[in-house]
């Protein structure tokens, strides 16, 4: 059981290095088309911890799950707020307005 918890934290580190050696690579005007795309992701982040706190027995793992359903819940919001945001500036301006 403790090598799964090595093995599962070492994959967390480089999945967090290397997630953001790639975001910092991102020039700024990807960054509205990637949100789109992070959405979708958090999403299925979402569908997946709702699957783990909907479990009734409170565990570890089901307040893990609620604070994931949380915080993936405000990712998925916040991303369509900013990309509703950004979409907004390219829409033509009414003449008579």
């Amino acid at each position: 059981m403790t090598e799964g918890l090595i093995a599962g934290i070492v994959v967390f580190v480089l999945a967090t290095f290397i997630g953001f050696e790639v975001i910092n690579k991102i020039p700024p005007t990807l960054h509205t088309p990637l949100m789109s795309g992070s959405n979708a992701i958090s999403g299925i982040s979402l569908v997946g911890a709702l699957l783990v706190a909907g479990n009734g027995h409170w565990s570890l793992s089901v307040a893990l799950g609620l604070i994931a359903v949380i915080l993936a819940t405000i990712n998925v919001v916040g991303g369509f707020l900013v990309t509703d945001r950004m979409l907004q500036m390219f829409k033509k301006k009414d003449a008579n307005a």
